[in-house]
């Protein structure tokens, strides 16, 4: 496997043209197959790229063409994978946020000092101050030796944290140092301008001394802004993460702590009081009420649906790529909506029929204008950890984008709420039916909560109300369901070739209009289970949309908003907490249509 070539440098030089040179730079590296960060601004350039070694040469041949940019020198390392996830050219105020006037590194900096040198400084045991300029929670990875940290969450911070050093140090050389050397490049000369006598800025930073020095005098590793995280003396990834809240970098034992939840806690900020839980579950109620209220896809907006470009398709022009991908949509259809300009390419641009795609590349189907149908958005948070998010789901709302919902549906509610993060609900449960629905909050913690389901290890209680009256109180519905979807996505009994489905029934009370109430455990997992084994008995759920009475089959899937509900709820949920391994229940609120002292007098627990 290839090794992935990191750059990262800067330079101070004054720049002009700078929405110009941003998009010949943005074609060039995504041309080369460069992923990173480059920001312009007047004063110089800052960059952070990675891809391929032949590719990165060519990126800096072609930054030192530029005026003024001839003596450009970069820093590299590598990496087995890309850092980045993609190629942006920013535009800034300053390529280096400080916000004092008069600094200007590209007409004075102060004297450098190199790698070497200040390593020979040590070795001797030179007095000398060694002023770490990074941000608190960059330090926390790694820093020099007795170095002096400036006690900063930002480097505008930076002028106030220089007006606390004592007097003396103003008499006493100092080294300003930080990961690459940008930050030194202003730090230095506000320090000479506050009266500091004898000031040097490590030149390169960090990364550089690693490359030239390696570890000596230095403890532990140093930040870098990407995926990596951590570079240890070697240059080679740490294998450190960062978290989200506090920022503050993580070694691999820490990251696997509990506590560490990716855009929530780790071990250094998580506080697990309940009055904290409470406060974060009443702030995400109160978002997901104002969703309720809008219901954001009822608005008219252009919704753009991705399109990925696999392997297979690579070189078809993207007509031949579209109906070959989706052909029961129509060629002819697909043709329609491109030459309407309602397909757009990689750089967001109309496409054409003609154009050739390539793997990996994204094109956007545009939908303009499109409005979904009304939703039951009252979405209610039941219980809330660092692993997982219970709701009470009600009717009619989809779980996933799917058909006419996209905005309308519980995981868009769940990614506007929990923001950064994405909850992601670990089982089925459809448009029609309320109840209980347990969410991940990481990726790491479905990977532990979904397997428990596909084993058939959470116990699971459905409350349900169906036609007529089962001659038995107690019965099990054992009766295979096919994979393929029907008409409307609903799925039918196949004796031959259908998967194993098992579901257990108690009768909770027979009603005087001919309905009855129920108490359901499901004990395999298909889909439309329950609704299917029911209406194959004779005793079709009220108010369900597809399967009607007498065996018949409705015309559409999803309920309005309008219509009375179908009454099938997931009343109870069990299973072994991801990370305690207590077993846990989760349990919604009876449901209007159920009779709640009914199941009580049952002893339906």
């Amino acid at each position: 496997m290839s090794r992935v070539t990191n750059i990262s440098a800067y330079h101070f030089t004054p720049m002009a043209d700078l929405k110009g040179l941003r998009t010949r730079l943005l074609d060039f590296c995504k041309n080369h197959g460069l992923k990173g960060t480059i920001l312009l601004a007047p004063e110089g350039i800052n960059l952070f790229v990675a891809g391929e070694h032949l590719a990165i040469e060519e990126l800096v041949f072609e930054l030192r063409k530029m005026p003024g940019m001839g003596d450009l020198q970069p820093k590299y390392s590598e990496s087995d994978e890309q850092p980045f996830s993609r190629m942006l050219v920013r535009l800034k105020k300053e390529i280096i946020a400080f916000g004092v006037e008069g600094i200007d590194p590209a007409a004075h900096t102060s004297p450098r000092i190199a790698p070497k040198e200040l390593k020979q400084w040590l070795d001797e045991g030179r007095p000398v101050v060694l002023y770490d300029t990074r941000n608190d929670y960059e330090i926390k990875l790694g820093t020099f030796k007795g170095a002096l940290p400036a006690g900063i969450r930002h480097f505008r911070d930076f002028p106030e944290a220089v007006s606390r050093l004592p007097d003396k140090l103003k008499d006493t050389p100092v080294v300003t140092f930080c990961t690459g050397g940008i930050r030194c490049e202003k730090a230095a000369p506000f320090m000479e301008r506050m009266g500091f006598k004898q000031v040097y800025q490590l030149d390169g930073g960090i990364l550089k001394y690693f490359e030239e020095v390696g570890g000596d005098h230095y403890d532990g590793e140093c930040f870098v802004f990407d995926h990596r995280v951590g570079l240890d003396p070697g240059l080679r990834e740490s294998g450190s993460v960062v978290c989200f809240a506090c920022q503050t970098p993580l070694t691999e034992e820490e990251a696997e702590d509990p506590r560490y939840v990716a855009g929530e806690s780790c071990p250094y900020c998580y506080r697990s009081d309940e009055a904290r839980s409470l406060a974060a579950i009443g702030g995400r109620q109160v978002v997901l009420d104002e969703l309720a209220r809008s219901l954001p896809g009822s608005t008219p907006y252009d919704n753009r649906k991705p399109i990925r470009i696999p392997g297979s398709r690579d070189g078809l022009t993207l007509l031949d790529a579209l109906d070959a991908m989706f052909p029961y949509f129509g060629r002819d259809a697909w043709k329609e909506r491109i030459d309407s300009g309602m397909i757009l390419g990689p750089d967001d641009e109309v496409a054409s029929e003609g154009d050739r795609v390539r793997a990996g590349e994204e094109y956007v189907r545009v939908l303009p204008q499109m409005v979904e149908p009304d939703v039951n958005g009252e979405v209610r948070i039941l219980a809330q950890d660092e692993a997982l998010v219970v709701i009470d789901k009600p009717a009619p709302l989809p779980v996933h984008p799917c058909g006419r919902f996209n905005r309308n549906t519980l995981e868009y509610f769940l990614r506007h709420a929990w923001a950064p993060e994405i909850p992601r609900p670990a089982h089925r449960l459809d448009a029609n039916t309320t109840g209980v629905v347990v969410c991940t909050r990481t990726r790491h913690f479905a990977r532990i909560v979904q397997p428990q389901f596909a084993r058939g290890e959470v116990g699971k209680s459905y409350l349900a109300k169906v036609h007529g009256h089962p001659l038995e109180d107690e019965f099990e519905i054992d009766a295979p369901i096919g994979d393929a979807p029907a008409k409307l996505g609903a799925r039918e009994i196949d004796e031959e070739e259908g998967v194993e489905a098992l579901t257990r029934v108690a009768v909770v009370d027979r009603c005087e209009d001919g309905t009855s109430l129920l108490k359901i455990t499901p004990l395999t997992g298909r889909t439309n289970q329950i609704r299917i084994h029911l209406w194959q008995t004779g005793h079709p759920i009220v108010g369900d949309p597809v399967y009607l009475r007498d065996m018949l089959r409705g015309d559409r899937q999803t309920l309005s908003t309008e219509d009375p509900p179908m009454c099938l709820h997931a009343w109870r949920i069990s299973l072994s907490h991801p990370i305690s391994g207590k077993r846990m229940t989760y349990e919604a609120p009876v449901p209007e249509w159920f009779d709640e002292r009914v199941l009580q007098s049952a002893g339906a627990d």
